[in-house]
């Protein structure tokens, strides 16, 4: 089956066709045919199984091949970095269409997105808190918005925005075309499916009896020790036929700390966290993509914006807060059919985490093994080469600077002979030792003749 039994139109299709996207992931197939039809739909997947074309597809397709200036689609999506790769896969979608389409993300300055706006642009792709701040200032309306998509609806719930999202529904036309996407569904999603869905249809891409044991990720999990980690991290990242590989941190200091000392042993190595930013994020990003750097460390914030098919490897750093972010972040890799191996590793504090995990996910792997970087079992499991050191260079030993004001080594009477300027004992230059040792031998003979005379 390809995108044109779906009913897509010959100009997507062809766009999609010069990238090498052909056939139709699952939810695809379920979702396009009766998106089509104007149905309101809650599309629920993994994620790295296609669910942007899943709905952008019928979006496109519904304005026309050259619509009328003006905001006429709207999608939503939780982080900055998943608003950049559903715009890309949009404008893709569209190049052989006058459709435009803008990204509306807090981190960069507004000038750009307000002169994309006015320029009619019709399909806008934003984060709540952006989309509120310029609609706030009349710089930007949804009243004329004819379909508007929620994108992992419940990473809004966890970032604390669906009542952002509740504002952004209640200024849309009550006849829109409403989808939502979700890799879960939790109680409060689905209320507010309730609230702003006209009787939707519930697709599931996904068998009812799929674990996780079953999909194409090999897992391992290890319980290392805090020292230990860089030195396996970079044993891993040695590994034959490793290709690009994320690594999953709790903190942002943890993340800059560990693009540091990877860089530091020889690793092309980028992250995207909390503290960079915009800019920074998105060269990362762009530098990852393009193979420019083949590691990318990250925090949680990014787990769903790192849209890469060829990643073969995750490394979950630190564990995860439970079995959903777990999925989340695992989901970076084994995508488009692939396979993939997720590493992570288990601090003795978190074993309890671990055992939530495990249980929820029925992972089979109540115990995670104690692990250091020489075991045998961490060799093979990973297919590392014995021997194997976590650095591709070592670093250089900084010599030890001389301090400011200090004398030449041997100017104050060496063993070996005395000052540099030439002067010795033997020349009739006292050393600063023999001349303090006289003043005291003075001194002596003074105390004792007036101690006599008394």
């Amino acid at each position: 089956m390809n995108f044109s039994d779906l009913g897509i139109e010959t100009d997507m299709v062809e766009a999609l066709e010069a990238t090498g996207i052909k056939e139709p992931f699952p939810i695809q197939e379920q979702t396009i045919p009766i998106a089509l039809t104007g149905q309101d739909i809650i599309g629920q997947a993994k994620t790295g199984t296609g669910k942007t074309f899943g709905f952008g597809l019928p979006l496109i397709q519904s304005l026309g091949v050259d619509p009328e200036p003006g905001v006429k689609a709207l999608i939503v999506v939780p982080t900055r970095e998943l608003a950049v790769q559903v715009t890309e896969d949009m404008v893709l979608a569209t190049s052989n269409r006058s459709t435009s389409i803008v990204s509306i993300y807090g981190g960069k300055a507004y000038e750009g997105q307000i002169e994309a706006i006015k320029a009619g642009a019709q399909v806008v792709v934003g984060t709540p808190g952006r989309l509120l701040d310029l609609a706030s200032q009349r710089l930007i309306s949804f009243a004329d918005v004819k379909t508007m998509v929620l994108d992992e609806a419940d990473k809004m719930l966890d970032l604390g925005f669906l009542p952002d999202v509740e504002r952004l529904f209640a200024q849309t036309p009550a006849t829109r075309h409403t989808m939502l996407f979700s890799a879960t569904m939790p109680g409060p999603v689905v209320t507010l499916a309730r609230r702003f869905m006209n009787k939707p249809i519930h697709i599931r891409a996904t068998s009812p009896d799929e674990t996780i044991t079953q999909a194409n990720i090999k897992h391992f999990v290890y319980r290392a020790h805090a020292l230990d980690k860089d030195e396996i991290i970079g044993r891993i990242l040695l590994a034959p036929g490793r290709g690009k590989t994320v690594i999953f941190t709790r903190t942002k200091r943890a993340a800059a700390r560990l693009m540091e000392e990877l860089n530091d042993r020889g690793f092309l190595a980028g992250a995207v966290h909390g503290d960079m930013s915009q800019d920074a994020r998105e060269r990362s990003m762009v530098a990852f993509k393009a193979g420019k750097k083949d590691v990318l460390i990250a925090t949680d914030v990014a787990a769903r914006g790192i849209d890469v098919d060829d990643v073969t490897h995750v490394i979950n750093h630190t564990i995860p807060e439970d079995h959903d972010a777990y999925l989340h972040r695992v989901g970076r890799t084994g995508r488009a059919g692939k396979t993939g191996i997720a590493v992570t590793f288990v601090d003795w504090d978190d074993l309890h985490k671990w055992a939530l995990i495990n249980k929820s996910l029925e992972m089979g792997i109540p115990e995670p093994v104690e692990t250091y970087s020489s075991s045998p079992h961490f060799f093979k499991d990973l297919n590392i080469p014995e021997g194997t050191k976590g650095r591709l260079k070592t670093t250089p030993i900084p010599q030890k600077e001389k301090r400011a004001g200090q004398p030449p080594r041997g100017s104050q009477g060496s063993p070996r002979g005395g000052s540099r300027s030439g002067g010795s004992p033997s020349s009739g230059s006292p050393s600063r030792t023999t001349s303090g040792a006289e003043s005291a031998s003075s001194g002596n003979r003074q105390r004792r003749r007036r101690r006599t005379s008394s």
